[in-house]
C-alpha cells in the first residue's frame, strides 16, 4: 500500500495572527509574481531551478522561464514521454517554501486578501486577531489528469446539497462546494492532457482564466482567484484534431514545445537518472538502449505520430537489470550484472510500448531485433573502434567457444577464453578494471564477442536460453 508523504511542520517562530504578520513586514504577492521573483533569484545566483530536467537547457527551459517571468498561463506541447509532467511538477520548487493562509479557510486565502464571504466576515470581525496558519509549497501544487468523464463540478464546483438542507438558499455562496480550480487559489493547477476535456468543460475554464471568476448552477460568484494554470497536450490533438476550443487556446499566454533528448549523451543521462535498477547495468548497455530508441524514432515502420517515449529506454534498462538479477538468483553469482546476452529480452518485453505503421503486421519482432543489432554494432564501433579484435576471434576459432546465457555465470564465460591482452584493452575501453567483479568483466567481453558476430567474424547459436559464440 502506497502512502502519501505529509508536508513538514512549519517552523514554530512564524507569525500566528494577521497582526503579527503585518508587524513582521510580510508583503502580499500574487502567485505569478512570487514565482517570477524566485526564478530571478535562482537565475541571478546561478542556481539551477529545474531539478531532474535533462536535455532542455538551451531549448525548452529558456522559453518556459520567459513565459513565467511574463506571468503567463502555459500549455506544454509534446509527444508522450517527453517529460511534460516532470516539468510541470518542477514548478512547485519556484514557490515560497511557506506561505500564510487564514487558519480554517476553505480555499487557503491570504490573511490580507480574503476572497470568500465567510473569510471576509471573519477578517472584519477579528481584525488583527485573525488566526494564521502556514502552508508548505508542496500543498500549493495540484494536478488533474483530464479524462472525458471530468465534470464542471470537479474543476469549478457545485452546490452542496448538505449545506442546502441545513437551511441555506441556493443563491447563498456558502452553499458551494468548490472544485479544483478555486481550491488551487494562490497556487499552481496543472491539467495533464488538456484536449481530453469535453468541450463544455473547457468552456467552464474560460472565465476562470480571463476574468478569474466562476459561475455555479447559474449563480455568479466573483472570486479574484490567484492561480497559475498550466497544462500539457499532445501536438497531434492540439493542432490537427482541434480538440482544444479556440477561445481557451487564446487564453493561454504561452505555448512551449518539448522534445525528446536531442543528443545521445542526453538520452543516456535521462535513462540513467530515471531507471530504477535492481542490478549493475554498465554504460555501454545504457548506450545501446539509447541508440536503439533514437533509431526507433527515425524508423518508417514506427508510427511517429504516437512517438517513442523516453520511458522505452528507461524500461529497457530496468528489464536488463531484472534479467541480471534473475541470473544471479539461478546461479548464485553476486553481484548481479547485466550483460550483452540480456539485450535479447528487451524487444519481447517492450514491444507493446510501440505503435507500428499499417502494413507492418507480423514483422514487428524482426524489425526490433534488426534495430537492436544495429545499436549494438554502433556502440561497439564507438567504444572499441580501431581496436583489433582478431586475437579474440582467433582464440574462439582455436577451440575456445564461449557459451553464455540466463543460467551461465560470468566465471564460466571468462574461463572459456585464454588470457588475452586484447581483453584487458576491451575492459579498459569500457571502464572496467581488472579488480572489478567477474560480471562486469564478462559484460565487456560479451560486447566484443557480439561485435565480432555482427561483423561476421564469429558465428552464434541461440538455443533454449543460451548463446554460443563459435568459429564462423
Amino acid at each position: 500500500m502506497s502512502s502519501v508523504i505529509p508536508p513538514p511542520a512549519p517552523p514554530p517562530d512564524l507569525p500566528r495572527t494577521a497582526g503579527e504578520l503585518r508587524a513582521h513586514g510580510h508583503r502580499l504577492r500574487g502567485v505569478k509574481a512570487e514565482i517570477a521573483d524566485n526564478l530571478l533569484t535562482a537565475l541571478s545566483a546561478g542556481t539551477k531551478p529545474w531539478p531532474g530536467i535533462v536535455g532542455f537547457d538551451r531549448t525548452v527551459l529558456p522559453q518556459l522561464e520567459r513565459a513565467l517571468l511574463a506571468g503567463h498561463d502555459i500549455v506544454l506541447l509534446g509527444e508522450r514521454g517527453q517529460g511534460k509532467t516532470r516539468l510541470l511538477r518542477a514548478l512547485e520548487s519556484l514557490l515560497d517554501e511557506w506561505t500564510p493562509i487564514i487558519d480554517g479557510a476553505e480555499l487557503g486565502e491570504h490573511p490580507f486578501a480574503p476572497i470568500t464571504p465567510a473569510s471576509r466576515r471573519r477578517a472584519a470581525e477579528l481584525g488583527d486577531d485573525l488566526p494564521v496558519a502556514w502552508r508548505h509549497r508542496s500543498e500549493r501544487y495540484a494536478e488533474k489528469l483530464a479524462t472525458p468523464d471530468t465534470s464542471v463540478a470537479d474543476l469549478v464546483g457545485d452546490v452542496d446539497p448538505v449545506k442546502v438542507t441545513e437551511g441555506r438558499s441556493l443563491g447563498d455562496p456558502d452553499t458551494i462546494h468548490f472544485g479544483l480550480v478555486p481550491r488551487a487559489h494562490r497556487g499552481i493547477l496543472a491539467i495533464n492532457e488538456l484536449p481530453d476535456l469535453a468541450e463544455r468543460i473547457q468552456v467552464a475554464l474560460l472565465n476562470v482564466m480571463e476574468e478569474r471568476d466562476i459561475q455555479i448552477r447559474g449563480y455568479p460568484l466573483r472570486l479574484p482567484l490567484d492561480v497559475l494554470l498550466v497544462a500539457s497536450a499532445n501536438p497531434e490533438d492540439y493542432t490537427n484534431r482541434g480538440r482544444i476550443i479556440t477561445p481557451l487556446k487564446d487564453r493561454f499566454g504561452a505555448e512551449v514545445r518539448t522534445h525528446y533528448p536531442q543528443t545521445l549523451r542526453a538520452e543516456m543521462a535521462l535513462t540513467r537518472q530515471e531507471a530504477q535498477l535492481v542490478a549493475v547495468v554498465d554504460d555501454h548497455l545504457i548506450e545501446v538502449l539509447a541508440r536503439f530508441v533514437r533509431m526507433l524514432r527515425e524508423s518508417p515502420a514506427i508510427d511517429q505520430r504516437s512517438g517513442v517515449s523516453a520511458r522505452f529506454a528507461i524500461a529497457g534498462a530496468e528489464v536488463l537489470g531484472a534479467a541480471a538479477l534473475r541470473r544471479a538468483a539461478l546461479t548464485g553469482e553476486q553481484p548481479a550484472v547485466a550483460r550483452a546476452v540480456d539485450l535479447q529480452t528487451v524487444p519481447a518485453v517492450l514491444r507493446g510500448k510501440l505503435e507500428f505503421e499499417a502494413g507492418e503486421e507480423g514483422r514487428e519482432s524482426e524489425h526490433l531485433s534488426h534495430l537492436l543489432r544495429r545499436s549494438v554494432a554502433d556502440t561497439a564501433r564507438a567504444r572499441l573502434g580501431r581496436l583489433d579484435l582478431t586475437p579474440l576471434a582467433k582464440a574462439v576459432g582455436d577451440g575456445h567457444p564461449v557459451m553464455t546465457g540466463e543460467r551461465v555465470p560470468a566465471a564460466e564465460v571468462l574461463a572459456a577464453l585464454p588470457e588475452l591482452p586484447v581483453l584487458h584493452e576491451v575492459a579498459k575501453r569500457l571502464g572496467v578494471a581488472s579488480t572489478d567483479p567477474p560480471g562486469r568483466i564478462a559484460a565487456a567481453v560479451e560486447l566484443a564477442l557480439e561485435s565480432l558476430y555482427l561483423h561476421r567474424q564469429l558465428d552464434k547459436n541461440a538455443d533454449d536460453g543460451t548463446v554460443t559464440y563459435k568459429p564462423s
